[in-house]
């Protein structure tokens, strides 16, 4: 479990496709704290750690996890939002994130609005119906409140604070978004469908 709070954004620096795809990612965590088999959420995936070095941790990402997120743009150089596994205790200052992407959403526009930033995303027809105003979604991996919602399309505002401390400062339009919808949006539509 994760929070949706970005702690570090890290950066991939190799890449090796050999039946799944390895990914290294340099980070500024202390890796003498990281266990092997541990899960970071790197932009939103909830990953499995297979091996650390100084400054990096290793990732096998499977193919079933490639088809379903944004993961198979990542090249050489990408730098991705991280977040280390929730532990008890510790403050839960976003929503819950399970890491589990739930599909792609798309970067349609983007608008300054005084500091900050609006940015509009379409979310897949099938996911569309768990976006409401004022509810939650994960984005690439960092929690964030929904302005406004027009069918398939779905506003955020991201303050200065948010786009300096996650890569949301380097988004542009076009971009493919890991999107997680809400567990209780989830639960929520099921429990309408069954009445």
């Amino acid at each position: 479990m994760f929070t949706g709070i970005v702690t570090d954004i890290g950066t991939v620096t190799e890449l090796d496709q050999q039946g799944d795809l390895r990914a290294r990612i340099k980070t500024a965590y202390d890796t003498t704290g990281i266990d092997i088999g541990a899960s970071i959420a790197s932009d939103g995936v909830c990953l499995t750690v297979i091996a650390l070095g100084d400054d990096w941790y290793d990732v096998q990402i499977s193919a079933e996890t490639v088809s379903k997120t944004n993961l198979d743009s990542w090249t050489v150089g990408n730098r991705v939002n991280l977040e280390r596994a929730l532990k008890v205790g510790d403050e839960l200052g976003g929503h819950i994130v399970s890491g589990h992407v739930d599909g792609v959403a798309e970067v349609v526009a983007i608008q300054d609005e005084g500091d900050s930033t609006r940015v509009t995303l379409r979310a897949p027809k099938e996911l569309a119906r768990f976006i409401a105003p004022k509810g939650s979604v994960a984005l690439n991996g960092t929690s964030l409140t929904v302005n406004d919602v027009d069918e398939c399309d779905f506003g955020i505002n991201f303050i200065p604070h948010t786009k300096e401390v996650t890569t949301w400062g380097d988004v542009t339009v076009g971009d493919r978004v890991n999107l997680e919808i809400d567990t209780l949006a989830r639960y929520v539509a099921r429990l309408a469908e069954m009445s």
